[in-house]
């Protein structure tokens, strides 16, 4: 582990900062925050809140204008993914960009990612708006766990008035460092580059007898491992601490080599794999396949468990009996 994640790990930093009588210093911020250490960070450092969720309409639930973090923009999930055929690409960098000049993102300011908070899932999305602002440049970066369930959960309260951001001028320069594309998978797959791949998606997934909708077919990835993305999570909607993050990574056998591939359907199960591996455990070489199995599928290269048309109806009388 490097002592840039060992640092990040610390999550009583902003507390720190406030008792040292140091407001509005930068320090790094943790991967993870608490609903209390996120109201020390605001009022420590005054940090860009980002909110994911759509923006909806004054008093419908879960969005942006039924309540949010006093001072959060709003940030929808949609603008850090790609068209409907292909949701889990990455945006141009000309797209991001603008979408991140629009938001108010620097490269240096503390940034934190607020999502619902649902259930595991949504963690996904808070994950890959993570991925890809530290990908773009962002720095200082950190998610709020269990989202705005457990901020409510906390009694902190929720604002209605919407924010303007003030633009900023950052330029995208987009980072292959967590970044597994599609030829590099292939050339996993061709046995021409040591990796391990693993399928962050439930069970029936890997196994072949479901897929996503965009995809061209079932199946998974040849040689890839089954790791679901719910494996880090064992209170409800808030992902694991570090220390158990780690713990998991070590029985699963995972670790700085051979390097480790994440997907899942569209990168977002995928995303809290790589989350959890990179910025929780500390592992230094795990990568997002972004794409995914859509990408894959759709893409014509060649699948494991991907059941044949007799093999599709025994398996539909087997779920019947």
């Amino acid at each position: 582990m490097t002592l840039r994640a060992t640092a990040r790990l610390v999550p009583v930093l902003a507390a720190a900062v406030l008792a040292a009588g140091l407001a509005r210093a930068e320090v790094e911020l943790p991967p993870l925050l608490a609903p209390a250490e996120l109201v020390t960070v605001i009022e420590a450092q005054a940090p860009l809140i980002l909110d994911i969720r759509a923006p909806g309409a004054p008093g419908e639930v879960g969005t942006y204008a039924a309540g949010h973090i006093a001072g959060a923009i709003s940030a929808p999930y949609a603008l850090f993914r790609g068209p409907d055929v292909n949701p889990g690409q990455v945006p141009p960098e000309a797209e991001l960009t603008r979408v991140l000049q629009s938001l108010g993102v620097t490269a240096d300011r503390p940034t934190v990612i607020v999502h619902q908070g649902r259930d595991e899932t949504d963690f996904g999305a808070a994950a890959r708006v993570y991925w890809t602002l530290h990908s773009s440049g962002v720095g200082n970066l950190a998610i709020l766990n269990g989202g705005i369930v457990a901020w409510s959960a906390a009694n902190q309260p929720l604002d209605t008035t919407p924010v303007t951001p003030v633009p900023s001028t950052i330029e995208v320069s987009f980072s292959d460092r967590w970044l597994a594309t599609e030829a590099d998978v292939l050339a996993v797959v061709e046995g021409d580059t040591e990796a391990t791949l693993i399928d962050a998606r439930p069970e029936a997934f890997w196994q072949g007898r479901q897929f996503h909708d965009a995809a061209a077919r079932p199946g998974t990835l040849p040689q890839s491992q089954f790791f679901t993305h719910s494996n880090w999570f064992d209170r409800g909607p808030a992902i694991v601490d570090a220390a158990s993050a780690r713990a998991l990574a070590e029985q699963a056998g995972y670790s700085d080599e051979p390097a480790l591939i994440s997907f899942c359907n569209t990168g977002h199960w995928a995303a809290t794999n790589w989350f959890a591996l990179s910025e929780l455990a500390g592992i230094e070489n795990v990568r997002l396949y972004p794409e995914s199995m859509v990408g894959w599928s759709n893409a014509g290269h060649p699948m494991d468990n991907v059941p044949g048309p007799l093999r599709r109806v025994w398996m539909q009388i087997v779920d019947v009996f």
